[in-house]
């Protein structure tokens, strides 16, 4: 009796180690979303995305002193702008979940995929199947089913989170670019070394010294990102994206939970049936494999 190849031994569990990093991932990126909402009443979103990268520099800056020579780049003021970006697209995620239901923001937070493919049509010229795009105009149908039941200041917040998911993929866009001469570890570690002081700056701003309880959670938060941010990276080179996209999906529910154990909140019908619409139109044009791409 054939057990198969040890590479395809290795590949299967490999796939299953990988998908088990992203829905930790995944329970972390809802836990984020919680912390966001506990400190947004007191603490300006800029001051928080400060101590987020700061906490999360502390914890990998031992694993960055010991490969500095890791920190050598071809594209150095584009790792400035990604940063500057990346900054301003935390700050509209974390608007958005303090003014906002957390499940309709993290519906919202899904169509970074589908951004990324209008960019890659308008900046790198790319073309699609038909049914691609029709996978991308039921996106943003998704989007309208979300936001529309919202209204007036609602419908406001909500379009940060859009803002964000837009920003999100024109980063995603940049580290395509960025990655045919710079190594993943040096994308990452260049990131979180230039994101706290280019967050303090606006951060003075509106600056309001946190608490001793504030600090802890956005001690919290940093350890967190810092810990998603290396999850997600392990579980991409482990396993293609197609595989590990559904179970992003998984982040929504949990959400839902947590929004309604801690807030009180009930996510509405709509938000599902718009959550699904925008998750089905990822997944193919995320996917790809069942979409010819032409040039």
């Amino acid at each position: 009796m054939s057990l198969g190849s040890p590479g395809a031994s290795v590949r299967n569990v490999n796939a299953m180690v990988a998908a088990a990093l992203m829905l930790v991932a995944a329970v972390l990126t809802a836990l984020d979303a919680v912390l966001v909402r506990l400190l947004a009443d007191e603490v300006h979103p800029f001051v928080i995305v400060f101590f987020r990268s700061l906490f999360g520099l502390m914890v990998v800056l031992p694993w960055i002193l010991a490969r500095r020579q890791q920190m050598g780049s071809h594209y150095r003021l584009m790792h400035f702008l990604r940063a500057a970006m990346k900054i301003v697209a935390l700050v509209c995620f974390f608007f958005a979940f303090a003014l906002a239901p957390l499940a309709d923001v993290t519906a919202i937070m899904f169509t970074a995929p589908i951004f990324l493919t209008l960019g890659g049509w308008m900046i790198f010229g790319e073309t699609y199947s038909l049914g691609r795009l029709i996978a991308v105009l039921a996106g943003f149908v998704g989007v309208i089913i979300v936001i529309g039941p919202a209204g007036g200041d609602m419908s406001w917040a909500l379009s940060y989170a859009l803002i964000g998911s837009a920003l999100t993929a024109a980063i995603q866009l940049m580290l395509k670019k960025m990655a045919k001469h710079d190594s993943t570890q040096t994308l990452v570690s260049r990131n979180l070394v230039l994101m706290a002081p280019l967050a303090f700056i606006p951060a003075l701003y509106f600056w309001a010294t946190p608490t001793l309880p504030q600090l802890g959670l956005l001690a919290v938060q940093g350890i967190v990102g810092a810990l998603n941010m290396s999850l997600v990276t392990r579980a991409l080179s482990m396993a293609d994206a197609s595989l590990l996209a559904p179970i992003d999906f998984v982040r929504l529910p949990i959400v839902a939970i947590l929004a309604f154990l801690f807030f009180g909140e009930l996510a509405s019908v709509e938000t599902w049936i718009g959550a699904s619409v925008i998750f089905l139109s990822t997944l193919i044009v995320a996917g790809g494999a069942g979409w010819k791409r032409t040039k």
